[in-house]
């Protein structure tokens, strides 16, 4: 698939595809006029990669988890120093400091819905088939 259609398909810019490209997260192959072509499942990897870069993730980071999204990987990494290691702990306090202000914030706003709705007589939408905790 040609680099319009993966951004189509995946909401993510041409350019910042060319960047996964540069910085070694996406490994097109090339057609005979150089044009990169993705293979079936690009879009996939470019929303995982563009999950953990929008989650804080350095693309020297999400370079060394991608193998590891779908499962262990079948080869080991090198060992990282321990200054690699130190930096991922700190971006996983990171995202679990994030995951929880997320959390308190859809409480909130699901408080706020049930209230809004009680005040305005309004009957309770099954939020519940929606996924959400606002009952």
């Amino acid at each position: 698939m040609k680099i319009g259609e993966l951004s189509r398909l995946t909401g993510v810019s041409v350019r910042a595809l060319r960047h996964y490209e540069e910085e070694g997260l996406v490994l097109p192959e090339r057609g005979d006029n150089g044009y990169p072509d993705y293979c079936d499942g690009a879009d996939e990897v470019v929303r995982q990669i563009r999950g953990l870069i929008e989650c804080g993730l350095p693309t020297r980071i999400t370079r060394d988890i991608l193998p590891y999204l779908d499962g262990p990987a079948d080869l080991l990494p090198q060992v990282p120093c321990a200054q690699m290691l130190d930096q991922v702990a700190a971006e996983h306090e990171q995202l679990d400091r994030r995951i929880r202000c997320l959390t308190r914030n859809r409480a909130a706003i699901d408080a706020y819905l049930r209230a809004a709705r009680t005040a305005a007589g309004a009957p309770q939408a099954d939020e519940a088939a929606k996924g959400s905790t606002v009952a």
